[in-house]
């Protein structure tokens, strides 16, 4: 029978490992602080909301701390600036939008995009993680899928409002998940993540957001192949 190759073992602790470590776990911080303030942005634009939408907003920051006390375990450094750049894009976005008060906008980039690039990063990550990360990572993804079901529950209550907005935020907004995850293509390698994996988690946990919300299959396929459109 044929010998399975073994999983080469990570070192946490090389510099290697802690130099892709600095630009990871910084963009996980980032990621933890701009959904605390897009979620705070939201509850003006949603009053009725505000209540849950803070709740959330306050997991978001929770969350932040948590993986800095992961970068603090490893003795590791956050590449801050790194990180804002990485987001640059996705969060003037977001920010446009708001200002024009495009809820489904920002829902879309927040709710969907934002929280199934986090779900399938950290479903890929966890496996991977060293000990002390694993449990805060297990602890924030739980978190997250309830995050994704407030957009969705939103969206799906307002489908047909909201459906030419949706498809039109989504060709301009799912491009960008694809350099994401080019420009971060070789640290994740470092830290035991293959990018297909993350392309394939990311993709099923959008399709499946987008079907709850009311897209049909026919839909899904010609709004997920706008992603395509930045390979």
């Amino acid at each position: 029978m044929p010998q399975l190759e073994a999983t080469p073992e990570i070192d946490f602790h090389s510099e290697t490992y802690k130099d892709a470590y600095s630009r990871i776990n910084a963009i996980v911080i980032e990621g933890e602080q701009e959904a605390h303030e897009n979620y705070q942005r939201l509850a003006e634009l949603l009053p009725d909301n505000k209540d849950q939408l803070i709740t959330l907003a306050r997991m978001e920051n929770k969350h932040k701390k948590g993986f800095e006390a992961c970068g603090k375990n490893l003795s590791v450094t956050p590449d801050m600036e790194f990180a804002r750049e990485f987001f640059a894009q996705l969060h003037n976005n977001f920010q446009v939008a708001a200002a024009e008060g495009k809820i489904v906008t920002c829902l879309l980039i927040q709710s969907l995009i934002i929280e199934c690039f986090a779900i399938a990063a950290y479903n890929i990550y966890i496996p991977q993680a060293d000990p002390f990360a694993r449990k805060i990572t297990e602890g924030v993804v739980k978190d997250e899928y309830m995050h994704l079901n407030y957009g969705e529950e939103w969206l799906k209550a307002n489908f047909e409002a909201s459906k030419a907005e949706l498809e039109e935020a989504n060709k301009q907004n799912l491009p960008l998940v694809w350099k994401m995850l080019n420009q971060v293509e070789d640290d994740a390698e470092v830290l035991g993540m293959e990018k297909e994996a993350l392309v394939e988690d990311f993709m099923i946990q959008y399709g499946e957001a987008l079907s709850n919300i009311g897209f049909t299959t026919r839909d899904i396929m010609r709004m997920s192949a706008y992603g395509l459109a930045a390979v």
